[in-house]
């Protein structure tokens, strides 16, 4: 018998003999004495996120003006200079009127529904190779650079805000809407949703998926 078979047997010895103590219970919580209860400066560090309607979003202030100087320093070396995208790096600006293209451009101006989502993700996952590194003030003056990218704000002189943020729309944001799910009747009356032989007849192909920007345009394997 190999190690690790040898190994692999006497761990599901362990876990047979031990089972009921690795599972816990309800009134008796399982304990594995691994790390600890996170403190609440560090719970407060993650517990950051801004909802579509502005609420979360911190105090501060950027024109878009110093968020330009911040996005050439910080960012264009992967989203480009004006936000067009390099190589694999997603294009930040442009693609107005492409939704119903085949290959849609999905930018902040084209696609994305809520101005808030910008400030969050930037402030939560940017720059890529140091993410959380920016300042409030920062990641405020970064949105309205990308605002100014997509023709949203005009005026570099523009101060974005807790609450001048809040206040703005996308141009796409009118084409989402809440899910609604819930409000279907089968949910509504407390019924399960049909999963077999739901409809009669042979299954019709109306759609298939597709992966965007990552087939070749030519050549390869089909």
């Amino acid at each position: 018998m190999s190690k690790c078979r040898r190994l692999g047997a006497l761990v599901g010895a362990l876990l047979i003999a031990c089972g009921p103590a690795f599972a816990g219970s309800p009134e008796k919580p399982a304990k594995y004495g691994l790390g600890r209860l996170a403190l609440p400066d560090e719970v407060a560090v993650w517990d950051i996120d801004v909802r579509a309607d502005g609420l979360g979003l911190p105090e501060g202030s950027g024109t878009a003006a110093r968020g330009e100087e911040i996005y050439s320093e910080r960012c264009a070396s992967c989203h480009g200079d004006f936000g067009e995208g390099i190589d694999r790096w997603p294009a930040l600006a442009g693609g107005r009127d492409t939704l119903k293209d085949e290959r849609p451009l999905k930018t902040i101006g084209s696609y994305w529904p809520h101005a808030s989502t910008i400030f969050d993700y930037v402030r939560r996952a940017m720059p890529y190779a140091s993410p959380g590194t920016l300042s409030d003030d920062e990641v405020y003056a970064l949105t309205a650079y990308l605002l100014q990218l997509n023709d949203i704000v005009t005026d570099p002189d523009f101060v974005l805000s807790k609450k001048t943020l809040a206040a703005i729309r996308l141009p796409n944001g009118k084409n989402f809407i809440p899910d609604d799910r819930l409000a279907e009747p089968h949910y509504a009356k407390g019924l399960v949703p049909c999963m077999t032989d739901c409809r009669p007849g042979k299954a019709k192909i109306t759609g298939r998926a597709r992966a965007l920007d990552v087939t070749p345009e030519s050549g390869g394997a089909e």
